[in-house]
């Protein structure tokens, strides 16, 4: 029998609830499933037939760490989904502006680089609100909402995470509260379902973490052709994507493209873990 290794953190030993839906269709599949912690050295991960990246939830807070142990499993000459290179160029968010000459249309975003002025900036574009958030992040870690007048502390941040991981400021779109931020999810580049994802009132952060909620959601098809197009912008086809963005001024814009560790909202979607568990197996052939 085929044998996966589906990665995740030590906070999550057993993989999440979403994530253990997939178990059963791949074992119907000829594929048995087991978690493993990526950080864990005794994991015999040259064992595997392959590995897929699932609940590596901590990856953002050990990024050299993580990628060194994926460096390892391309020594070990084990299969890794999504592939190595796809996840290096993930990690750090300025691949937005790499999609964005691909004429992807995204979220207006700014890079911060020395020097930078947040209340300077966020007046000379007329943003009433932006976020400001580091390049390599999840789950909105050190992410905060700002407004001009508010720019000062905004700025420590600015400046702290330019000594770090680097800064983004992305405007804040009142659609995000107003109507949701879409996750469109995709397997193998093929669309499989879509949720919509709101904050809790009088926060700006969907996560659960924060509050947020999220439900399955009927896309219509101008985005999921949008979405399409961004999936069909990465060099190489994604075991699986999720493409996260809002709908504004009658166009989608993208926030995210996450393809490391992304919930996929399996658990909900009817047929999705049948669908994932059928691109493993193809991937697997």
């Amino acid at each position: 029998m085929t044998l996966i290794l589906c990665a995740t953190c030590e906070s999550i030993p057993s993989l999440t609830e979403d994530d253990q839906a997939l178990i059963g269709p791949l074992a119907a599949r000829g594929i048995e499933a087991r978690a493993a912690e990526w950080s864990d050295p005794g994991v015999p991960w040259h064992k595997a037939d392959a590995v897929v990246i699932r609940s590596c939830w901590d990856y953002h807070l050990r990024l050299e760490e993580f990628l060194g142990w994926i460096t390892s499993l391309e020594t070990l000459g084990v299969q890794v989904w999504n592939p190595p290179a796809m996840l290096r160029g993930n990690a750090d968010k300025i691949y937005l502006r790499e999609l964005e000459r691909k004429d992807i249309p995204i979220v207006p975003t700014l890079w911060p680089e020395s020097g930078f002025q947040l209340q300077q900036e966020l007046h000379k574009r007329g943003w009433k609100k932006a976020v400001v958030k580091p390049r390599v992040s999840a789950t909105a870690h050190r992410t905060l909402l700002t407004t001009a007048e508010q720019a000062e502390g905004a700025q420590e941040l600015v400046d702290d995470l330019l000594r770090g991981p680097g800064a983004m400021v992305q405007e804040f779109l009142e659609e995000v509260s107003t109507r949701g931020e879409w996750s469109l999810i995709f397997f193998a580049g093929r669309f499989s379902h879509a949720v919509i994802k709101t904050p809790k009132s009088g926060d700006f952060r969907v996560q659960h973490d924060f509050g947020g909620s999220e439900s399955i959601a009927e896309a219509p098809d101008s985005l999921i052709q949008a979405a399409t197009q961004v999936v069909a912008a990465v060099e190489s086809t994604p075991l699986y994507a999720r493409v996260d963005g809002v709908e504004s001024g009658g166009q989608f814009l993208l926030m995210e493209l996450e393809l490391i560790e992304p919930a996929l909202f399996l658990k909900p979607a009817e047929g999705a873990a049948e669908r994932f568990a059928d691109a493993i197996k193809s991937h697997c052939l």
